[in-house]
């Protein structure tokens, strides 16, 4: 894996169709560190990674991988230093697992010709790191979406990023395999900005947290600074009381319905 290198968010605005839907947000993540964006649905998250792993363009603003203005990079540079995992999963011809995850490697080849015996063999490395090595050889259109999360995730590891965007990545995973995604994530020593709904997975997995409401920071900090129920009761309409994980101290969360 190659190194982890800073992102710096600076004054970012995103537009679509002629809405502005991101209000000149800024963040920062340290090299190495695992960053999360917590907010309710339609708060902006989606967006703002769109624009991170340059699916989008901002309306105004910068973002800046190691001082670099990921915007000006080419495609190809910009594939070699950012791996987005994002919520779409079309595909419209049904490659095998194994050839998805070889895609992560396209970025890195030199020349004509397919992957070669290194780039087959972190291929079957990071789809064992998943748990997912079984599936190599299978469809991946007739998987099952918790399969195809985690086969993704194979493939942003293999493109060896110094920045790793995730959008949701426990979405469809049982819990075994939201804390193992999480854990690898950090494991993998990129830099990662995540988008998570579950707060606990939040303040359990994050170093910062920054939360997002109607396209604006609303809080960042530490998650044991970020995650009080006040905030939590005016961003997230929810009660929510503060517990210590018996065992490693970690901050969660206990829910409830405001009165």
């Amino acid at each position: 894996m190659a190194g982890a290198e800073e992102l710096s968010v600076d004054g970012v605005s995103v537009e679509l169709a002629g809405a502005r839907l991101v209000h000149e947000v800024s963040l920062a993540a340290a090299a190495g560190q695992v960053v999360g964006l917590i907010g309710p649905n339609g708060s902006g998250k989606s967006t703002l990674l769109r624009c991170v792993y340059r699916v989008l363009r901002p309306a105004g603003g910068t973002v800046r991988l190691a001082g670099d203005d990921l915007h000006a990079l080419t495609a190809r540079r910009a594939a070699t230093r950012v791996a987005a995992l994002t919520q779409e999963h079309t595909a419209e011809f049904d490659f095998t697992v194994a050839e998805v995850v070889a895609m992560g490697r396209l970025p890195h080849r030199r020349g004509p010709g397919g992957p070669s015996a290194e780039d087959r063999e972190r291929c079957t490395a990071a789809l064992r790191k998943v748990r997912a090595e079984h599936l190599a050889g299978r469809g991946f259109l007739n998987l099952s979406g918790g399969e195809k999360q985690r086969v993704l995730f194979a493939r942003a590891l293999v493109q060896e990023p110094r920045l790793l965007v995730l959008d949701e990545p426990t979405n469809h995973l049982d819990i075994a395999h939201q804390l193992e995604v999480l854990a690898l994530a950090r494991e993998a020593g990129p830099t990662v900005l995540t988008a998570l709904h579950d707060l606990n997975l939040a303040a359990g997995h994050c170093d910062r947290l920054y939360v997002l409401a109607a396209g604006r920071i609303a809080a960042a900090g530490p998650p044991a600074e970020v995650l009080r129920p006040a905030l939590l009761a005016e961003v997230f309409g929810v009660r929510a009381a503060p517990v210590r994980h018996p065992e490693t101290g970690a901050l969660q969360l206990l829910f409830d319905r405001l009165p």
